[in-house]
């Protein structure tokens, strides 16, 4: 039996840049791994195909759409694996911007590789993510990096805030993804987020980061504004909405 530990991610300013013909937008962020809430991956051999079992309080879905479950039979159509229960152990919020569906599936092929000793290497779990969705790649490395394109294409960036709190609040509210770009006005910044984080300090980031999604989603769901002004009020040094929300981030001196 293996078990992990999964952790989700924040997104360190977030700017819409330009609607594609393709149907989805060109983007800046910077996706900083966190674990203010984890999920929890266990595998174990079993004699039947594939089991997947989730415990979560949140309604997931029908189980073949899981992203779990799509990792599995991804590489199941390559290699023929088969044989295991999956079982997950759900914290990490919904409809909250902090990737934790993408991350259960980054993890699920890690595991998956590690158990039945693929012959993958990360290039190669990264092609396979990238199949699951845009931020999926992110979480094989689970290191900072800037994304551009539409999130998929990711660059390192040397990023330590573990000298920091990071408090993430959900409300009971969930913002869908079609919901935050219906209402975003695309434009192109004239900064690099990643030269941001890189070069000024954490203090200084409300005056240069931003969040597109914001202005239409605390229309819509004024609470969420309220979150992150009670975060400036307690003292956070940086505080936004991460991804398209509905989450809440704040990041304190510890």
């Amino acid at each position: 039996m293996i078990s992990q530990t999964v952790n989700c991610k924040i997104n360190l300013g977030l700017n819409i840049i330009r609607k594609r013909a393709d149907g989805y937008h060109d983007l800046q962020t910077v996706f900083y791994p966190v674990d203010t809430f984890t999920d929890t991956l266990t595998l174990e051999p079993d004699a039947r195909d594939f089991v997947f079992v989730c415990n979560s309080a949140q309604d997931l879905g029908a189980q073949e759409d899981n992203l779990c479950v799509k990792a599995f039979r991804l590489l199941q159509r390559d290699y023929g694996i088969h044989g295991v229960r999956l079982a997950l152990d759900k914290h990490i919020p919904t409809g909250a911007g902090l990737g934790g569906g993408s991350a259960d599936a980054a993890f699920t092929l890690k595991l998956l590789a590690q158990h039945f000793h693929l012959p993958v290497n990360t290039p190669t779990l990264k092609q396979y993510a990238a199949q699951l969705g845009s931020d999926v790649p992110f979480f094989i490395d689970n290191t900072p990096v800037y994304a551009t394109g539409r999130g998929e294409i990711m660059t390192p960036v040397e990023l330590d805030l573990s000298m920091y709190d990071i408090r993430i609040v959900k409300p009971e509210v969930s913002v869908s993804t079609r919901e935050a770009y219906a209402g975003v006005h695309p434009h192109e910044s004239d900064l690099n987020f990643a030269n941001v984080v890189r070069n000024v300090p954490a203090h200084e980031w409300k005056n240069y980061l931003y969040n597109d999604f914001e202005e239409s989603v605390f229309k819509i769901h004024p609470q969420i504004a309220e979150i992150k002004q009670q975060f400036y009020e307690q003292g956070a040094l940086y505080a936004a909405m991460s991804g398209s929300g509905s989450a809440v981030f704040g990041i304190f001196p510890k």
